[in-house]
């Protein structure tokens, strides 16, 4: 089947919300890739807990404590948090005034050692990501859930979309669209969709100049419950 033309998904998500005009107010706008360069690894390793921590629960009551959480967790400074003990550790995950989950607290120091390994290895992770290729999007998703804990799935592209880069997000929407439009049709993290995805998306944003983020919010508005962020 013939991918479908940017400008018809376009259309019919302007139909449905009123209007261009309507639609483009509801599209958010990724980080350039100087704004990329200059988030700190503590705001990161922040960005990332906060979506570990919403897996499951509300996001809104994560959001209400997040204060807390910066307190207890040294506002998220990976070099502080890493000279932690275990028992350290099991103390935090029983502070009352964050929310008590000690495998969730557990991912903290593991995902701060991905991102001081990042560092080592390519001068800093936001330099990584902001040098990451487009059109290798999932390639990204991969090394977060390879190398991260509790970042596979859409935990990890929910976080990236987060801080502001530039990323598709395989939401219910999407991934029913591609799948109606059978440029996947295999298990939604098998290598093969994953792999089309990327393709889709490269192409979707060579023909229509837009980035990958805004791309993905109009096929979910063009379709589907709109569940987008």
């Amino acid at each position: 089947m013939t991918q479908e033309k940017f400008e018809n998904i376009y259309q019919r998500a302007a139909e449905r919300k009123g209007g261009e005009q309507n639609l483009e107010r509801l599209l958010s706008e990724p980080l350039s890739q100087q704004e990329l360069l200059s988030i700190t690894d503590e705001r990161w390793l922040s960005i990332f807990t906060m979506k570990v921590f919403q897996c499951g629960i509300s996001w809104q009551v994560v959001r209400n404590k997040w204060d807390n959480f910066e307190e207890v967790f040294f506002n998220f400074d990976p070099e502080l948090l890493l000279m932690l003990s275990d028992e350290q550790w099991e103390e935090k995950a029983r502070n009352p005034a964050i929310i008590r989950h000690l495998t969730k607290v557990m991912t903290i120091p593991a995902n701060a050692q991905m991102l001081i390994n990042a560092s080592y290895e390519h001068g800093s992770f936001s330099k990584m990501v902001a040098n990451w290729p487009k059109d290798n999007t999932t390639g990204l998703w991969e090394y977060l859930k390879k190398n991260g804990k509790r970042l596979g799935g859409n935990t990890g592209a929910y976080a990236l979309r987060q801080a502001g880069v530039d990323t598709f997000i395989l939401s219910s929407d999407v991934e029913s669209y591609l799948r109606n439009t059978k440029i996947i049709d295999s298990g939604r993290n098998t290598k093969k969709a994953l792999q089309a995805a990327d393709n889709a998306f490269a192409k979707w944003h060579i023909e229509s100049g837009r980035s990958l983020t805004q791309i993905s919010q109009i096929i979910a508005y063009s379709c589907g419950d709109n569940r987008v962020i």
